[in-house]
């Protein structure tokens, strides 16, 4: 076996480190917070478009000034949000004011008046049919606000003179801003002049076109922490089973991925933990409530030898979590934990207010999920999606792996995270560190 030379392994590692930022931030520009390593991404630009294209059907655009990966969707309910500083998530007004922002920037003059910016997204909103929260009042400055961080944050618009929370000053500051329309123009991905309705181009971005199961479980693969079986179709099933050895390969050569396979799905493990905007196990208190929750709900509700159904087991991908039960254990954490490993008095004293967040973070990270129907059942699929496998060809059955019904469901790979917790003694703690979790091997 001939071994790879250095200049082929330095070569690998730069593809390899460009793919990544690319991946996790798909909107790199020349003179934006990932500058050096922009020089990357053109210096391998032909690579690394031929690649996202063959391997996820994702297209990129290099410029002189910035990159552009366009992703597709994953389908309603898998998206990554934009959220505020304050880490609170875009509200659908919020997202209403980012569109008619671009949709005002894209023929924009190169330099304006903030207040000029306001007028032409009301007018635009007017235009359009859309009501805009009252932008003369405190909520709706801040919504305002937000959506244009947003887009400073992206390059869209720079704050040349002033910043553009001058809205949000009760005298009605002013601001001038420089506006990249180049910029503003690919911000976009999805098909927008093809779609009926919102919901039509959710759709229409998930749809994986010609290359059918192989793209859609690919990207599933690299967009979303695990890959339960009974999310994907008949047909994208056993296109995994099939394949999953010799894409665990490829991932690793591309993104540097390392796949783990269980009975009940497949998820790809990154060992330098950066292709991720939620960490679990991590700091605050959501975080940590979230990782004992799951540790108590394992401990009670783990399935009896649960296994693949070729080894004579049977598949369990999904438990119900009764009614009540997860308040139950937040309250008995609260008392445990709660003042010793100094939580937010908020969630201290609003018990709601926790739950709500501990399960947010719960469902995106795909250990929690609400029951309803899946993939496997025909939901969310793209009009004249191919579905079919080739006759005589068995794939796993994943019919009742999960509880129907209405209620919350514990997910397999909630079991990956059930945890040893131990406390240090007040005088030996340092303040918000005495609750330490650790992983079982």
């Amino acid at each position: 076996m001939t071994l790879p030379s250095t200049h082929d392994v330095a070569l690998a590692a730069e593809r390899r480190t460009a793919a990544r930022l690319l991946l996790t931030h798909p909107l790199v520009a020349a003179d934006g917070p990932h500058a050096d390593l922009f020089p990357l991404i053109r210096r391998h630009a032909d690579w690394l478009g031929k690649r996202f294209q063959q391997v996820l059907g994702y297209r990129l655009l290099v410029d002189s000034s910035f990159a552009r990966l366009f992703k597709a969707g994953l389908g309603a309910g898998s998206g990554h949000r934009l959220e505020r500083s304050t880490g609170t998530p875009f509200t659908p007004h919020t997202y209403a004011c980012l569109a008619l922002a671009l949709s005002v920037l894209v023929t924009a003059p190169e330099q304006m008046l903030l207040s000029h910016l306001v007028t032409d997204i009301r007018a635009a909103a007017a235009d359009a049919g859309i009501e805009l929260e009252e932008t003369g009042r405190a909520a709706g400055k801040r919504t305002l606000v937000a959506a244009l961080r947003q887009l400073v944050e992206w390059g869209v618009l720079i704050e040349t003179e002033g910043q553009v929370a001058a809205i949000a000053q009760e005298a009605g500051g002013e601001a001038l801003i420089t506006v990249d329309r180049e910029l503003a123009r690919v911000v976009v991905a999805g098909p927008l002049g093809q779609a009926r309705d919102g919901a039509d181009l959710v759709r229409r971005a998930a749809d994986p076109g010609f290359s059918g199961p192989r793209t859609y479980v690919r990207r599933m693969l690299v967009e979303t922490p695990v890959v339960h079986l009974d999310e994907l179709t008949d047909a994208e099933r056993d296109w995994l089973r099939t394949r999953q050895r010799r894409e665990g390969q490829a991932f690793s050569e591309l993104l540097g991925l390392e796949m783990e396979i269980r009975a009940e799905g497949v998820a790809l493990v990154d060992p330098e933990e950066e292709l991720t905007d939620l960490h679990l196990p991590g700091t605050g208190t959501v975080a940590q409530a979230a990782l004992l929750l799951v540790e108590r709900l394992v401990e009670r509700l783990r399935p009896q030898e649960p296994g693949h159904p070729a080894t004579g087991g049977t598949l369990v991908i999904g438990v119900a979590v009764p009614d009540g039960l997860v308040d139950e254990v937040l309250a008995g954490l609260i008392a445990e934990y709660g003042q010793r490993s100094n939580w937010q008095r908020g969630y201290l004293e609003d018990l709601p207010a926790l739950r709500e967040a501990v399960l947010d973070m719960l469902v995106r990270m795909r250990l929690m999920a609400r029951a309803g129907r899946l993939r496997a059942e025909g939901d969310g699929l793209p009009e004249g999606y191919v579905e079919d496998v080739s006759e005589g060809r068995t794939v796993t059955d994943v019919h009742g792996a999960r509880p129907g019904g209405d209620g919350w469901v514990l997910l397999a790979a909630a079991a990956r995270y059930a945890t040893l917790v131990t406390v240090r003694p007040a005088a030996r703690a340092r303040q918000g560190t005495d609750v330490q979790e650790e992983l079982p091997l």
